[in-house]
């Protein structure tokens, strides 16, 4: 039936298509012209962007071009088009929002919308878009925090399986996935790439360097402690230090007269005060197993995994939210209060990142170098701005608390990255797909770089503009090309799913910051919280092979005995304080 069906229509469409034929033919010559025109003027567009604003580049101009000329090319089917992706309002993204955007309408005809919000906001919108499978952005740049949830469902695009297959097409031969430096952050349990890095900024301890190197401040702290004062290796030493500054320099706390303090910190009940804690805090102290980038099989959110199933997170399933190692890590945030501005218990994430530019703080240890380019602006942070324009302050690796093992993860580094949805027609996906690729090559991201200082690749960590401009980043570029960088990485893939998880931070630490729990209390009901979000997700089926399956819970004795994590408390929790000159530290780095 069928053949006779298809035999009858045959000759009804024979002759309009031979007559289409005719007519293409007989135009194929002026529309020819017409294409290659458009892809001139494309081409022109994208010579003019290279010449006028993606300058320098880790790349020559040839090969600027030539990448672009793929792009154009690959965008031809997907001119017209109005696309939307969303990210939180750092400097990069708003780089990208207001100048990428518009080179990129300029040199493909596919229109973009990069919204800016919040990012408590865009972990909002991409959460109600798992949950409803209907589409709100054509792509999300989120944290690779999520890397667990994406990994653990179906709701987004296994990048790797996107570009062998349905993306093919739109991937560029020029991505170079191996010159990114976070993309075993945006790995997955299976192997597989979830996410694209898109910008990454470390949280690192941020000092005075000119105060440090002072010799009178120098020999007053030597003859206080006994030992050099230098950038702290211990949580001991940042104590030392910060006790010194706010009560002791100069006999009073004052430098110039003016005082000062030993330490910044922010204690608001806000949700920003979650990511004070998630963003690897208990990590710092010694929480969790060694490996990297995350510990195994706990992590330092002190969720246990056995294989690639989350199996707990308070000791008495194996797990080290509430162990001693965690509620160490808060008692000491709660007592360096003391260090402080007395404005500082107030203030959130954002009232706080300003203070250290204002000339009065001597060292912070949970530093974002995100704040890099403001706190290297002198007109926005000119106590801190030597005249030449190079900063009065460095950077350098956190100090590590009593618990600590070589071997363990030693801070946080926050991944942006594009990450894609199922929900998504699969030509806006594509465009959208485009667009990342865009922003993230190695025509655009030097001079991103250079804008945002968030770096993604290799070869923009090496260029050398930043080896001949490393004096003005107080140590950025110096810590980028180091090998203690591995030693900083964002959640891991032990956490199922990170909207419903991370909220719960804050609402139970909180109450602790302000005294009206202890740490221990505070930590005890955080681990129950997370244990009853796993349950309820064990209970969902949610997670296939990756799961959760929460260990029957034992006595903590038990677990405390074991190897590793959770480890029992220990006798002296201020071990001998230590510090090393920073100099020596970079020296050491180039060896």
């Amino acid at each position: 039936m069928l053949k006779k069906r298809l035999h009858r229509s045959f000759s009804r469409v024979l002759l309009p298509i031979v007559a289409s034929a005719l007519v293409l033919t007989a135009c194929s010559s002026g529309g020819d012209e017409a294409a290659d025109g458009d892809t001139a003027a494309y081409l022109a567009a994208a010579e003019k962007w290279i010449d006028s604003e993606f300058q320098p580049s880790a790349i020559s101009r040839d090969d600027q071009v030539a990448e672009m000329q793929w792009l154009i090319d690959a965008s031809a089917p997907y001119r017209g088009m109005d696309i939307s992706v969303v990210s939180e309002g750092i400097t990069t993204h708003v780089y990208e929002s207001t100048t990428l955007t518009k080179a990129f309408a300029e040199i493909t005809g596919i229109n973009v919308t990069h919204d800016i919000i919040g990012e408590g906001d865009v972990v909002e919108k991409l959460q109600t878009e798992i949950q409803s499978g209907q589409p709100i952005y054509d792509a999300y740049i989120n944290d690779s925090d999520l890397i667990g949830t994406h990994s653990r469902g179906t709701h987004s695009v296994v990048l790797s399986d996107y570009i062998a297959g349905e993306g093919k097409d739109v991937t560029s031969p020029y991505l170079d996935l191996d010159d990114f430096i976070g993309t075993d952050f945006t790995t997955g349990p299976d192997g597989k790439l979830y996410q694209l890095p898109d910008q990454q900024f470390a949280n690192l301890y941020w000092f005075r360097y000119d105060w440090f190197t002072d010799p009178s401040i120098k020999d007053q702290f030597k003859k206080l402690y006994g030992y050099d004062l230098g950038v702290p290796v211990n949580w001991s030493a940042y104590e030392d230090i910060a006790k010194f500054f706010s009560t002791q320099v100069n006999g009073d706390g004052t430098i110039d007269g003016t005082k000062v303090y030993g330490h910044m910190d922010y204690g608001k009940k806000d949700p920003s005060l979650g990511w004070r804690f998630t963003d690897a805090w208990l990590s710092m102290a010694g929480n969790g197993d060694k490996g990297l980038p995350n510990g195994l099989p706990v992590d330092e959110w002190g969720i246990r995994v056995e294989g690639c199933n989350p199996a707990g997170s308070s000791v008495t399933r194996g797990g080290d939210t509430n162990a001693p190692a965690s509620v160490y890590a808060i008692q000491k945030y709660i007592d360096w209060f003391k260090y402080t501005p007395p404005t500082a218990r107030g203030m959130d994430f954002s009232e706080s990142g300003p203070v250290p530019g204002q000339g009065t703080i001597a060292q912070q240890m949970f530093w974002y170098t995100a704040f890099t380019a403001d706190l290297s602006n002198p007109e926005i942070s000119g106590p801190v701005v030597n005249a030449d324009g190079t900063p009065k302050w460095k950077m350098a690796p956190s100090p590590h608390g009593a618990y600590w093992q070589e071997g363990m993860k030693l801070g946080y580094q926050d991944v942006g990255s594009w990450t894609f949805m199922a929900s998504v027609a699969p030509e806006r996906r594509a465009a959208a797909w485009l667009y990342a690729q865009f922003v993230t090559s190695k025509t655009v991201d030097l001079k991103k770089s250079i804008t945002g200082l968030t770096f993604i690749r290799e070869s923009t960590v090496q260029a050398d503009y930043f080896t001949e401009n490393a004096a003005k980043y107080g140590g950025l570029i110096e810590f980028y090309r180091s090998p203690a960088r591995v030693q900083w990485s964002p959640t891991g893939t032990n956490v199922p799913d990170y909207p419903k998880l991370a909220q719960l931070w804050w609402q139970n630490i909180a109450p602790a910051a302000v005294g009206e729990k202890s740490a221990q209390q505070a930590m005890d009901a955080l681990a129950k919280a997370q244990d009853d979000v796993l349950a309820r997700l064990e209970a969902s089926g949610i997670g296939g092979d990756c799961g959760v399956k929460l260990n029957e819970e034992k006595t903590a004795q038990y677990w405390l005995d074991q190897p590793g994590a959770p480890y029992p408390k220990l006798a002296n929790e201020k071990p001998k304080p230590e510090t090393v000159d920073y100099d020596t530290l970079v020296a050491s780095w180039n060896n």
